[in-house]
């Protein structure tokens, strides 16, 4: 009778992938980290440089180098996106790390709409600008998905410069380092588009997620006590750049459903004043367009 030779130990290959990314799994989930599978997965394919469609390739490959590491910071819900050094972000890769807002999906659905008022507009090349804009990503996914716009990002944290400078480079919107008050002038009453995701936690919340209490940057969460401080800012910078008809978008948190609406009431200035849900079914943001006096 022939003998099949038997497999060969897991002690005497080496410990595989698959066994690593289910005991990932297992310690990211007792930490709380709310992704934990797909946490473990995109370290992986981080340090094997694949996309994660070819995840499936290597399972039974070594663990590589590193692997462990980036586990355990994981679990000391140090975010993903500063292990790795980039965010995806819709069709967009964004780097990203200490000293920047890390983009969140439901920011997602505030650029499909913003998209979708450019498509419906008349501008040929119209001109957008990315208020409070972090790494850039809502800049960056316009310019992406609407290459005729002509995409501006302004941001006033000189931490965060760096990192938007940076992603200007590659996607190919204009950085401007610059305060909300008084930016770009030169634009006053001829810009199609302002899209906003200003801070919006009042001073003085803890928010929920240790990622976000510990290492987002302070100056891109908290405005004032009630948390619109900066959305104020915003509807006024709007009113002043926006040309008569234009529109803005601006995201809000999911208790200010509305108080935003609320300070784009001026008839003067603002009709059409909408809020809109994410895909949660949260309030979370605002639409609103420029009156034509």
């Amino acid at each position: 009778m022939k003998v099949m030779p038997s497999r060969p130990s897991t002690s005497a290959r080496g410990r595989q992938l698959r066994d690593a990314l289910h005991s990932a799994e297992r310690r990211l989930q007792a930490s709380g980290v709310a992704s934990p599978r797909v946490d473990a997965e995109l370290l992986a394919v981080h340090l094997l440089d694949i996309s994660r469609s070819e995840l499936w390739r290597h399972l039974d490959a070594p663990v590589p180098p590193g692997f462990d590491d980036l586990v355990a910071g994981r679990s000391e819900r140090i975010p993903l996106q500063h292990l790795t050094g980039w965010a995806y972000f819709r069709t967009v890769s964004l780097a990203v790390g200490p000293g920047v807002f890390s983009p969140r999906p439901e920011t997602e659905v505030v650029v499909g709409r913003a998209l979708e008022l450019l498509g419906a507009g008349d501008a040929v090349e119209p001109t957008v600008i990315d208020l409070c804009a972090g790494s850039g990503a809502i800049a960056a996914a316009l310019t992406v998905e609407a290459p005729a716009a002509r995409v501006h990002a302004v941001e006033r944290d000189p931490g965060a410069g760096p990192w938007l400078a940076r992603n200007a480079d590659v996607h190919g919107f204009t950085a401007h380092l610059a305060d909300i008050e008084g930016c770009l002038p030169e634009l006053d009453a001829s810009v199609d588009l302002v899209v906003a995701n200003p801070p919006y936690i009042p001073d003085g919340s803890v928010p929920r997620d240790p990622e976000v209490a510990r290492f987002d940057p302070a100056i891109a969460l908290y405005s004032g006590p009630d948390g619109l401080h900066h959305t104020r800012l915003v509807e006024r910078a709007a009113a002043r750049l926006l040309r008569p008809g234009a529109w803005v978008v601006v995201e809000h948190g999911d208790q200010q459903g509305e108080s935003v609406p609320a300070i784009f009431s001026d008839p003067d200035v603002w009709t059409d004043v909408a809020d809109h849900v994410d895909l949660a079914g949260r309030d979370r943001y605002v639409t609103a367009r420029r009156a034509v006096n």
